[in-house]
């Protein structure tokens, strides 16, 4: 899970919804209304929302980028049903489709980050040719490797038997017992408390179970044509970054590692993500003609 490092919203962002042929979405955006540089999509990962972003959304903009950055179906401000057989990767990657062709009839740029990446991966191997790049943020080729596994195994179960307000509360006492207190700040504090449990326990039950189930579908996307950056940060803990790499070396991908950073550079090495991201986005539009100034 992403801490966002504040919560007010830097100036030129603004929160929004967005209708699609799908439902309603809550994001966040900034950037020219002209496009002329290109249009980006940010997807948050599993218990995640569009507030982890809030640290590259004004400064994508400001290189003249149009970018939103939306809840996922089911995630903090946009609504979902409870039940778990309502989501799966094609339907969140279908949403992310839809939020895509409310932005732009051009080719836009997604980003993932984690469970983000394996919803981005879906629809660019559902419509490549409804996006320009994509980046793959802290996200591997299949299912987390143990003990990650087990754990997300026990959060499905505890999640499934109590629902969200026992697990929650017995997620938030296991990591005071390993030494994290959590953020500093009270209402970061609540903030996390009021998203986590308005969540759809459906959401987060497929969210986990594809988390420790999915399967390995980079051959797939290796042929959509779309040009790939793998991003991830030196400590990353839950896909080894050697895991990500070879992943990377099987699309023939860009890849950047972060220094400082672990499983969220965008909250904590933001300034690099950005320039990292920035550079793939020039890179492909010199490569495709796509979103070129």
């Amino acid at each position: 899970m992403s801490t966002p490092p504040y919560l007010a919203l830097p100036f030129g962002v603004d929160a929004a919804t967005v209708d699609t042929a799908v439902g309603q979405f809550a994001v966040l955006q900034a950037g020219p209304d002209d496009r002329s540089r290109g249009s980006a999509l940010l997807l948050p990962g599993f218990t995640g929302s569009k507030e982890d972003f809030i640290a590259v959304v004004g400064p994508l903009a400001e290189q003249g980028y149009q970018v939103t950055v939306m809840d996922q179906r089911g995630q903090w401000e946009t609504p979902g049903p409870v039940e778990a057989q309502f989501y799966d990767l094609a339907t969140f990657g279908a949403d992310a489709l839809a939020v895509a062709s409310a932005m732009t009839d051009d080719p836009i740029h997604v980003v993932g980050h984690s469970y983000g990446g394996l919803v981005a991966r879906a629809a660019v191997i559902q419509a490549p040719q409804r996006f320009a790049s994509l980046t793959l943020l802290c996200s591997g080729p299949s299912a987390l490797p143990h003990p990650q596994r087990d754990q997300l195994t026990l959060f499905g179960d505890v999640l499934a038997e109590h629902g969200l307000e026992v697990l929650w509360a017995a997620k938030s006492a296991l990591e005071r017992e390993q030494g994290n207190e959590g953020p500093d700040d009270p209402a970061i504090a609540e903030f996390l408390d009021r998203r986590f449990l308005a969540s759809s326990p459906g959401s987060l039950l497929r969210m986990a179970r594809d988390l420790v189930a999915t399967p390995d579908r980079t051959d797939e996307l290796a042929v959509t044509g779309v040009p790939v950056q793998v991003v991830w940060g030196e400590h990353d803990h839950y896909w080894p970054p050697e895991v990500q790499q070879e992943m990377a070396v099987r699309l023939g991908a860009a890849t950047v590692e972060i220094s400082g950073a672990a499983h969220s550079p965008n909250v904590e090495q933001p300034a690099a993500l950005v320039q990292a991201l920035v550079a793939h986005w020039a890179a492909s539009a010199s490569s495709n003609g796509v979103g070129a100034s």
